[in-house]
């Protein structure tokens, strides 16, 4: 499978639904209007730098990754012991290892 390549609004809407929010909740959690959270998916305008920031925060990714700047994705291992944190690399290196069986 080939990469893809995502644009910011993609991304915004991607994680957004990954996350099971709505557009509505989303604008709720920033203080903007609905609208302005489906602009920014539908591409039509781009969030300021600070709603850039929150939204990484809040999806718990980096800025750059949001912004289309590198694939890395991060994950929150916070709270998790030495055995569930190794369990999960484990599954992330077999799910790269079949993704490299497919092509």
């Amino acid at each position: 499978m080939s990469k893809e390549l995502f644009s910011l609004a993609d991304r915004i809407k991607s994680l957004r639904e990954c996350a099971g929010l709505t557009q509505t909740e989303v604008a709720r959690q920033l203080g903007i209007s609905r609208s302005g959270v489906n602009a920014w998916e539908m591409g039509l305008s781009v969030p300021s730098t600070q709603y850039i920031v929150e939204l990484a925060r809040n999806y718990r990714v980096s800025t750059d990754y949001l912004l289309g700047m590198n694939d890395t994705s991060t994950i929150s291992v916070e709270g998790l012991s030495q055995k569930q944190v190794s369990a999960l690399l484990n599954i992330i290196e077999c799910f790269k290892n079949n993704d490299t069986e497919s092509n």
